[in-house]
């Protein structure tokens, strides 16, 4: 009850009975993970290899501008029209 009061949280005494033995559960776990010996086990940020696909970047000619704003709410022959935000 002492963490939930320190973390504004609004919890039943039947809720904390089980949120204890979930909360314990995890910190025994933590506990086992301690106790690994990790000495020669370089860091990692990912357990997998990661490899970004990249394409060639190529120039081309861009949308008509009637395509483009075909689907505009609110257009007009050359922009999209959006409410006004600044005064």
């Amino acid at each position: 009850m002492h963490i939930a009061g320190l973390s504004r949280l609004s919890i039943l005494d039947k809720e904390a009975e089980t949120l204890r033995g979930q909360l314990n559960s995890i910190l025994d776990y933590v506990e086992q993970l301690g106790k690994l010996d990790t000495a020669n086990i370089e860091p990692t940020s990912h357990v997998l290899p990661l490899n970004n696909v990249m394409r060639e970047d190529l120039v081309k000619d861009s949308l008509p501008i009637e395509e483009a704003l075909r689907n505009a709410p609110d257009g007009t022959e050359k922009f999209y029209r959006v409410p006004k935000i600044i005064e």
